[in-house]
């Protein structure tokens, strides 16, 4: 949606009789939205029905990032729900500019503004930026019906063109999915990251959000990195400025619970002890690996794979732990048959490095339910060779 047509269809759901269809629609499911927009549009206008399902079923889909309390008051978009930041990594960015001393930002390509809910219940003013009128439209709607209209402005424009000069901070979330799908040069972005950097630092505090697979050497030495992942799934890496700059960290949410590198030097590969950690996400784009394996007493299993082993068993929120009970070389026959013997029913498998397909595995290694027993495969490289370790996850 971003045309006139589709800003006079979203315009039209914020009258009276598009609030009381969006109530009667609410908690629709996919099996009965064609019965009730067939009923529904008898007493009213075709589009209208169409548009206010259509809302329903991006507000349910919101429910995973935004909850459910803030999703059915909300306004979405297909895009503006796939982009949006997630209710928490965004509450925690806002808490540190908060923690900044910052009280205005000028929010740089807002969508429909997640970012710019977050930071205003911070107590932030915010100016919210963005050239799609539709867009545009639904963060306005969006601040109002949450209560925050006094602290969101919403302007549409060409944020190349706005003076940022009179915020505390800028905060830039760059398009970065085109028209074939996810954008990975981050020149390609939307604007380009070089001009999203200038204007970074022309401010007394800024943070840029950009993809987490962002190579390292594209990342300026006046930077602060920090990568968020939030229940162990990577969302987001953001460049701040202003703050620390060289500075690496991994913030794991909920918590928060941050990591900061100390430059350490690569761990040391040795043979597989008793224990293995898959330190998250976050820590791994971070190159924070060495830090957990000083953490655990621990090295590689091999050079170019970032799981950590170690004969000491320590608890660490920046890795899951498991207890290795077999370590052989990939062979699926042998694998199938330690299963059968040892009665197992459930297998999880993991991989890191190897190229074998991990469903495919399962359905041939365990066709049928042998037990109640339960496994991790982690299918691997160690010095080099491909390999199978087997355990299970420890509390």
């Amino acid at each position: 949606m971003n045309d006139l047509a589709d800003l006079a269809s979203f315009d039209s759901l914020l009258s009276a009789e598009g609030q009381a269809l969006l109530d009667d629609v609410r908690d629709i499911t996919p099996e009965q939205e064609l019965a009730v927009a067939t009923r529904l549009r008898r007493d009213h206008p075709a589009d209208l029905v169409s548009a206010a399902v259509a809302q329903a079923r991006l507000r349910q889909r919101a429910a995973a990032k935004f909850g459910e309390a803030d999703a059915r008051r909300m306004y979405f978009t297909a895009n503006g729900v796939e982009q949006a930041t997630r209710t928490s990594v965004a509450t925690h960015r806002a808490q540190e500019f908060e923690a900044l001393g910052v009280r205005s930002v000028a929010d740089l390509c807002c969508g429909i503004g997640g970012d710019a809910i977050a930071l205003a219940r911070a107590g932030i003013s915010v100016l919210a930026v963005d050239r799609d009128p539709l867009t545009c439209a639904v963060a306005r709607a969006n601040a109002a019906a949450l209560g925050l209209s006094g602290l969101i402005e919403v302007r549409e424009a060409d944020v190349t063109e706005v003076d940022t000069e009179p915020y505390d901070a800028v905060f830039v979330d760059p398009a970065r999915r085109g028209g074939r799908g996810r954008i990975f040069d981050p020149e390609a972005y939307s604007p380009p990251l070089s001009w999203a950097i200038g204007t970074a630092l022309k401010a007394p505090r800024a943070a840029l959000k950009i993809a987490p697979g962002i190579p390292h050497e594209a990342i300026p030495d006046t930077a602060d990195a920090e990568w968020i992942s939030d229940e162990g799934d990577v969302k987001e890496a953001v460049l701040w400025f202003g703050t620390a700059p060289g500075r690496m960290r991994a913030t794991l949410l909920p918590g928060p619970r941050p990591l900061t590198g100390r430059g350490l030097p690569d761990p040391e590969v040795r043979p597989v002890g008793r224990y293995l950690y898959e330190p998250d996400g976050a820590v791994i784009r971070a190159h924070l690996v060495a830090d957990v394996a000083e953490e655990v007493e621990g090295g590689l299993i091999d050079e170019t794979i970032a799981y950590v082993t170690s004969d000491t068993l320590r608890a660490t929120p920046y890795a899951t732990a498991y207890e290795i009970t077999d370590q052989l070389p990939f062979n699926v026959k042998k694998l199938k048959a330690l299963l059968r013997e040892r009665e197992v029913g459930i297998l999880t498998v993991k991989k890191r490095g190897s190229a074998v397909d991990p469903e495919e595995l399962r359905r041939k290694a365990l066709p049928k339910r042998h037990g109640k027993a339960s496994v991790t495969v982690f299918l691997t490289r160690v010095a080099g060779a491909p390999t199978m370790l087997l355990g299970h996850p420890l509390p």
